[in-house]
């Protein structure tokens, strides 16, 4: 099933959600989750419905507790590098015509680059090649 562009985007919350998963590296219940936001807290409510919505785009899957209990454990199902990857990908098709050129152009030109930095970039290409 081919998903569609604001199924592959994560919103600011649902970012937020991942970067926990990525962060702890281990399944987690809902309420560790929460234990993980900074003060004041999300709802319980709110942060499940985050969730649902992950599994429905497939970020993350669930798995039920051994105990017996109904504590679920969701954990993602991309990796933070593959997101990363999907979602630069979508800016330099949606923004840059696919051309990598133009998108590096872009961040040269409006972003405080220093001469270290933009030396180091450089470098870090011809290194590649």
């Amino acid at each position: 099933m081919r998903r569609n562009s604001e199924e592959r985007t994560l919103t600011r919350a649902e970012m937020e959600i991942m970067n926990i998963l990525w962060d702890n590296g281990d399944a987690m219940s809902t309420h560790s989750i929460i234990a993980k936001y900074p003060d004041p807290k999300p709802a319980y409510s709110t942060v499940a419905t985050f969730l649902r919505i992950l599994s429905v785009k497939g970020f993350i899957a669930h798995r039920k507790a051994e105990q017996g209990n109904n504590t679920f454990y969701f954990y993602p199902l991309i990796t933070r590098q593959e997101y990363t990857a999907q979602f630069m990908k979508e800016v330099k098709s949606t923004f840059f015509g696919n051309s990598m050129k133009n998108m590096l152009h872009f961040f040269a030109q409006n972003e405080e680059i220093s001469n270290e930095d933009l030396e180091e970039i450089i470098n870090m290409i011809s290194r590649r090649a």
